[in-house]
């Protein structure tokens, strides 16, 4: 099974922008107008501007696993990123919310060392 996460965007330039700050690299593929970036072996984030999405716009919802968080949140507030604050679960987990110019959430999540 594959999955595709959409993130409806207003603005596709300063979107790509801000995705390609975001996930450290331009997008891993284009197809027509949406461009995707591969987060798993089947799984992409596909930003796309397309009017039909407008309805949706801030209403995206997604959380990335990473391994190194402080690395991840340092590069994006080099770029100017900015984040909710850090919170850690009674699991170990450390998780946090960024928000994309239109308002879609992209959380990081890191498990807790082994």
């Amino acid at each position: 099974m594959d999955l595709y996460s959409i993130m409806p965007v207003s603005d596709l330039a300063r979107a790509l922008m801000w995705f390609e700050v975001f996930f450290g690299r331009p997008a891993d593929e284009v197809i027509g107008e949406e461009h995707l970036w591969q987060v798993g072996e089947n799984a992409w984030v596909v930003v796309v501007a397309r009017d039909v999405r407008a309805a949706r716009l801030g209403k995206a919802m997604v959380t990335l696993g990473v391994t190194d968080l402080d690395d991840v949140l340092a590069r994006l507030a080099a770029n100017g990123i900015e984040h909710e604050p850090v919170e850690t679960y009674g699991n170990g987990v450390r998780h946090v919310e960024v928000l994309d110019p239109d308002g879609n959430s992209l959380s990081l999540a890191q498990a807790p060392a082994s």
